[in-house]
């Protein structure tokens, strides 16, 4: 601990976000480029030796928090990336994406804005970059065993990394056609340049890696035949399969579920497309669902130029503290949180007869029906309010104008029409999920599952320590029992709770 009274002495001092206006211009990283090294040193020295850190149990990935802040705090990046690099594969993936349980668990957050472990994390991952401390990490000898990774999100991206670097030979499918899953094509640039994706891509192939894209297994590859060639086969697809608004109007022209909206926004950030088939522009657009895929829409919706733009979510509008009784430290608490796509909503009130504080949530808000033209083409949302029993309230009905309605209501698990689950005979779990035993093994010898295809939505942070976890299990698998790979979790671990 460099400054062991930084705590009392140093405020909390987020990375600062570009102007709005500016911002919602263009498609780059919301945050304000070079402003985060100058600070995170010092909120490095935030971190308070508190001897017991909880940050370790919050994170499925058991970062070595404390480690490396005072590391930074000592300006030892390249001792500070080696120590983050330990527990996770990807980090300036999650110092971007993740919503930091870590922090929701940090001790100093008892009773103070907690250390800004989140930045201090992309702080390091970036700065390993720039001064070449992430280097190809290649095996010494190859084992002999060869290993297939269906799905190249972030569970399949750390599996086949893991699994590489120990000495196997392993090859990465993926249906579409570039690597990176939902952080490729359902994640806008504005939450996370591309750049970075290519980057570790670059870096896996270095190592040795292989990819196959534009190849779905299952359709233009048979599942049986893959699993004969190789001697283990991950299933890493991510939960795919979205959730229905079950309403009178959904068939309406203009009525579109998250993810077959976004993927196309970044496809124009990629250059493959002039612009969307699915764009905002000039529509009055109104979002169903108020999670981070909706707030992901939301914030491409404003940059396509939307004429005015409505986020509906369910669930009433949560407090600015934690409540201790029923979520109390080092859980992590629903609270009500103003993202930047949220920011940018109250700045420019795009939602319509917006109040002046609105960020374009209308909360405990339920869909009725979608009512259209006489070409069907939907005009209209009507909604209801509905108490914490999600009933309706009467006399709260409204109607929203509404000529695209993107529906991001989550994920129920792996898509079962592409033939990978019926090719292999793979056994489900009631919720659709994949089953799988202690050791992430399948119903089917050699196949192992893991991410959101076994685990159920989750986060990113859960996603890479399931891609290393599993990988640890086929290691196992493929040796003598034994792995020198690190297991974070468990199959059946869960994030903390009353």
């Amino acid at each position: 601990m460099a400054d062991p009274k930084g705590f009392l002495t140093t405020p909390r001092q987020d990375w600062p976000r570009r102007p709005v206006e500016e911002r919602v211009r263009d498609w780059n990283e919301v945050y304000v480029p070079g402003a985060l090294l100058p600070l995170v040193s010092r909120q490095a020295d935030r971190c308070m030796d508190c001897g017991v850190p909880f940050c370790h149990e919050a994170c499925p990935l058991g970062n070595l928090i404390p480690d490396w802040n005072d590391l930074v705090s000592r300006e030892d990046w390249r001792a500070a990336a080696e120590r983050l690099h330990a527990t996770n594969n990807f980090p300036e993936f999650t110092g971007r994406l993740c919503p930091a349980p870590c922090e929701a668990g940090c001790v100093l957050a008892i009773n103070q804005p907690a250390v800004t472990i989140k930045n201090v994390e992309c702080a390091i991952a970036d700065r390993a970059w720039e001064e070449g401390f992430a280097a190809p990490a290649p095996p010494d000898r190859l084992s002999g065993r060869t290993v297939a990774v269906i799905g190249s999100g972030p569970t399949g991206l750390a599996a086949a990394q893991q699994l590489t670097r120990a000495g196997h030979t392993v090859a990465v499918y993926e249906r579409d056609d570039r690597i990176g899953g939902l952080m490729r094509y359902g994640i806008p640039e504005f939450k996370m340049e591309k750049r970075h994706l290519e980057r570790r891509v670059e870096q896996m192939r270095a190592e040795g890696t292989k990819f196959r894209t534009s190849t779905t297994v299952g359709r233009d590859v048979d599942a049986a035949e893959l699993r004969a060639r190789y001697d283990a086969v991950v299933i890493a697809t991510g939960a795919t399969a979205w959730r229905e608004l079950t309403v009178p109007g959904r068939e309406l022209t203009g009525v579109h579920q998250a993810m077959e909206y976004l993927p196309l926004a970044n496809r124009v950030c990629a250059g493959d497309l002039e612009t969307s088939p699915l764009s905002a522009a000039g529509r009055d657009v109104v979002i169903v669902g108020g999670g981070d895929t909706g707030a992901d829409c939301l914030g491409t919706a404003v940059r396509e130029g939307a004429a005015s733009v409505t986020q509906l979510d369910i669930y009433d509008r949560p407090g600015t503290a934690r409540d201790e009784d029923t979520e109390p430290w080092p859980t992590y608490p629903k609270l009500y949180r103003l993202s930047a796509a949220h920011e940018e909503a109250r700045a420019l009130r795009t939602a319509p007869a917006a109040a002046e504080d609105s960020d374009a949530r209308l909360f405990a808000a339920s869909t009725l029906r979608l009512t259209g033209d006489a070409n069907r083409r939907v005009r209209a949302l009507h909604l209801v309010e509905v108490d914490a029993e999600r009933r309706p309230v009467p006399g709260t009905e409204r109607v929203l104008p509404a000529d695209l309605v993107l529906l991001a209501l989550g994920f129920s698990g792996p898509d079962r029409g592409d033939g990978l689950v019926s090719g292999l005979g793979l056994e489900l779990e009631p919720r659709g999920t994949i089953a799988r035993d202690a050791g992430f093994a399948t119903n089917v010898p050699g196949v192992f599952a893991a991410g959101d295809a076994a685990r159920g939505q989750s986060l990113i942070v859960w996603a890479i320590a399931e891609g290393r976890a599993v990988a640890a299990a086929v290691d196992r698998h493929l040796t003598d029992g034994t792995t020198r790979l690190p297991a974070p979790i468990g199959p059946y671990d869960r994030p903390m709770t009353v």
